[in-house]
């Protein structure tokens, strides 16, 4: 069986679709029906001939006047300069306007509205012709064209504002500039917004920025308005102005429906002041994650690089390990050992090899003539083997010496045998290199100083060369 709703639960759950669907909406049409009660809010509906939209706009959303005689928009911010208007735009039948505002369900009736929190006039037909002229005109001049914009500066350090310093508009702009990025030094340019002045004040104050050079970047803000407010921003002379600067330049004028020729031809347009600032200046979270993801990337490279200097100096100390005097000279003794090993067996084969051959001649002898014979025969033969005995011990005596003077030798290199003996070995702790003269250590050094039973680590504060002693005798 299908759910059963009641009427409030539908209208309920219609109303959460369509205020979740559409949390900000702009919408054009013509005004009908305006109600203007006691309360001060604003009731109206808005057609384009097919289709009607209620439309509620209150009081507390509405233009209001400033102090200085300035109309404020509560929603957005902007202004209007003093004198430059009502505090609201004139809602008559038929006017042509936008609203800006969020889908609501007025639960009791059944019926959506538009919550207008923005509500501008769409301008005169006759202004729009001549916008779009223009527009055609220095498109084709190739004004417009992406190739001859300029890239913005990555974090720009000095801008110019070219602006009402009395608008909200550069209010907006100075608050995020000092909320976003490293900081930046910013020069206002006063000038007229609004009004048939305001081009040739705008150029004049664009060729100042030029000529001072000192702005990486210009910034054109204005705040919100109608077409005829904000007509200043579609003339050729602000559109030359801005074509001819050598630096970019970057315009936030009116709100993101508001497109002049200066967005057209500026190297950057933003939709709002505030936009500007934020296209100029990243967040400084943004900044403080990057310099975090720096400081990691950084950390990780020096450990992979203390790592690979680890692995590199084990590689060397066993290398120097395998070059250094007391291994060389170890394997040496090894060596030594070695061949004098193969000495004495070379001597005990030789003289068994002689031995045998004697017993065999010897035998043969006493065979052929007799023993007297062979006694007197071997007389000369035995005084041989006597002399060969003694030549043989002799041989392997002078052997064993000069083999004890090349391990005396060797004993001697030794780096580390004068350490027994009272002396040290000193070493430059920054390369390991041993010490042999003054010219090698500066004040400051640190030496690591070898003794018999240990090691002392110690700092040079002064090295020159050795003061001889005054004797007294001249």
């Amino acid at each position: 069986m299908p759910t059963i709703l009641t009427v409030a639960e539908l209208t309920r759950a219609v109303k959460d679709v369509l205020e979740t669907e559409f949390p900000f909406v702009w919408v054009r049409g013509q005004v009908a029906n305006v109600s203007r009660p006691a309360s001060g809010h604003l009731y109206f509906t808005l057609t384009d001939g097919d289709c009607v939209l209620g439309v509620v706009w209150f009081k507390s959303a509405q233009w209001k006047r400033g102090e200085d005689g300035g109309a404020v928009n509560p929603a957005t911010g902007e202004v209007l300069e003093a004198g430059a208007g009502e505090s609201a735009p004139r809602l008559e039948e038929g006017r042509e306007v936008l609203c800006a505002g969020r889908l609501n369900v007025y639960e009791r009736r059944g019926v959506y509205q538009l919550v207008a929190e923005l509500v501008q006039e769409e301008g005169v037909g006759d202004l729009h012709m001549a916008f779009e002229a223009l527009k055609r005109d220095l498109e084709a001049r190739g004004w417009f064209d992406p190739s001859r914009k300029k890239p913005l500066p990555r974090h720009p350090w000095r801008v110019a504002v070219v602006t009402s310093p009395r608008g909200a508009a550069v209010r907006d702009f100075l608050r995020l500039a000092g909320e976003r990025g490293w900081g930046a030094e910013i020069r206002i340019h006063p000038t007229l917004v609004q009004g048939e002045q305001a081009p040739a004040q705008i150029a004049e104050a664009l060729a100042r920025v030029k000529a001072d050079g000192w702005a990486e970047v210009a910034v054109l803000v204005r705040g919100g308005g109608s077409l005829e407010d904000l007509w200043a921003f579609n003339t050729e002379e602000v559109a030359a102005a801005i074509v001819g600067m050598y630096i970019p330049v970057v315009t936030g004028v009116g709100h993101e429906p508001d497109v002049s020729i200066a967005d057209y031809v500026a190297d950057r347009r933003a939709a709002t002041p505030s936009h500007a600032a934020e296209l100029l200046w990243p967040r400084r979270s943004s900044l403080v994650q990057e310099v975090d993801g720096l400081e990691m990337r950084l950390g990780r490279a020096f450990g992979a690089l203390l790592t690979a200097r680890d692995e590199r100096l084990a590689g060397l100390r066993k290398a120097l390990a395998w070059l250094s005097p007391a291994q060389r000279l170890e394997r040496l003794s090894q060596g030594f050992e070695q061949a004098g090993r193969r000495l004495d067996q070379a001597g005990e084969r030789f003289f068994k090899l002689r031995g045998e051959r004697l017993r065999a001649v010897a035998l043969r002898l006493e065979r052929a003539q007799g023993d007297q014979r062979l006694r007197e025969r071997g007389r000369p033969l035995r005084e041989t083997v006597l002399r060969l005995e003694r030549a043989a011990e002799g041989l392997l005596a002078q052997r064993s010496r000069e083999r004890d003077v090349l391990q005396a030798r060797l004993a001697a290199l030794d780096p580390e045998k004068p350490l027994e003996r009272g002396y040290s070995l000193v070493r430059m702790q920054k390369d390991g290199r041993f010490l042999r003269s003054w010219r090698e250590v500066a004040p400051g050094d640190r030496l690591e100083i070898r003794v018999r039973d240990g090691v002392v680590l110690a700092e040079a504060e002064q090295a020159g060369p050795e003061q001889k002693k005054d004797t007294g005798g001249e």
